[in-house]
């Protein structure tokens, strides 16, 4: 079976379009419906529904994704197995990262790894850490550089590269920045600016604050930390941050109860063999612990 065939039907088939594929793989249309037919040819079923100039997946094509997918994945993985033999560190390396980590931790790494492997092409997607985590469980990604989750994601296997203390603050002309000590219901009083629900950092605060016995209300919430700290320094409310982007301008607050640290590090499929490239970058961030 056609590694280029399978390449080309995933990509269709999550982009839901022939077009959108083609600009994905570099390809002309007519190059992908003409290797779409060679494989509903050989799997002698349609793939996709060809309605004006939509296309939809067939159930034979519903029931064919995962499969194409898990047979793409073990191709690659034995030919991984077979350069890896020869001990050369070459070759394309797609890791996903987000953004607060390779603006704040990955570039010495970054730095050390090119000047140590010059032939690997690194292939560095910038994207939450959940979705980093995700593109590695499916595949799509060798390595991810992110927020570890609270809990095991199935199939995943993490290491911690950088405990990342957190601290609530406010900005010097806060209400509560006089305040010594405070409790997290007087905190609940003013407006908060929050990682969006579903991060791992949002998860972490949330836990720590009903282990305190509190209850973390709404609030303007956005996915960039850089965004919450400027918007927490013109005074727009509290907010949580990584006490390695503190400055002058914020104020940090002793709540009661709140004492808050994410782990920072990698995740790797647990089932996939590591290319020599990947292995070389492990190791290129343990030498940061």
């Amino acid at each position: 079976m056609d590694t280029a065939n399978l390449q080309t039907f995933i990509a269709a088939a999550e982009l839901k379009s022939f077009s959108l594929a083609a600009e994905q793989l570099y390809l002309t249309q007519p190059a992908i419906s003409k290797r779409i037919a060679a494989l509903e040819t050989g799997l002698g079923a349609a793939l996709f529904d060809r309605i004006a100039r939509r296309v939809s997946l067939t159930e034979a094509g519903r029931k064919f994704l995962p499969r194409a997918k898990i047979i793409l994945n073990e191709i690659e993985d034995s030919r991984r197995l077979i350069a890896n033999l020869s001990g050369t560190v070459a070759g394309q390396l797609s890791i996903g990262t987000s953004h607060h980590i390779g603006l704040h931790r990955l570039p010495p790494v970054l730095r050390q790894f090119s000047k140590d492997y010059p032939d690997v092409a690194l292939d560095l997607q910038f994207m939450d850490s959940e979705a980093a985590c995700r593109a590695v469980q499916t595949g799509d990604l060798e390595l991810g550089i992110v927020t570890l989750p609270l809990e095991p994601l199935a199939d995943l296997k993490s290491e911690l590269i950088w405990p990342d203390p957190l601290d609530i603050v406010v900005a010097h002309d806060h209400p509560l920045a006089q305040k010594t000590r405070l409790d997290f219901q007087q905190l609940t009083e003013h407006p908060a600016i929050l990682p969006s629900p579903g991060t791992y950092t949002r998860q972490l605060l949330e836990r720590s604050v009903i282990q305190a016995g509190g209850k973390l209300g709404a609030g303007m919430t956005t996915n960039y930390l850089e965004t919450i700290k400027m918007m927490v320094g013109v005074g727009l409310g509290w907010s949580v941050l990584p006490r390695s982007m503190l400055n002058e301008e914020l104020l940090t607050l002793k709540i009661r109860g709140i004492k808050l640290t994410r782990q920072l590090g990698i995740v790797r499929h647990q089932a996939r063999t590591l290319s020599n490239a990947a292995s070389a970058m492990i190791s290129t961030l343990q030498a940061q612990t």
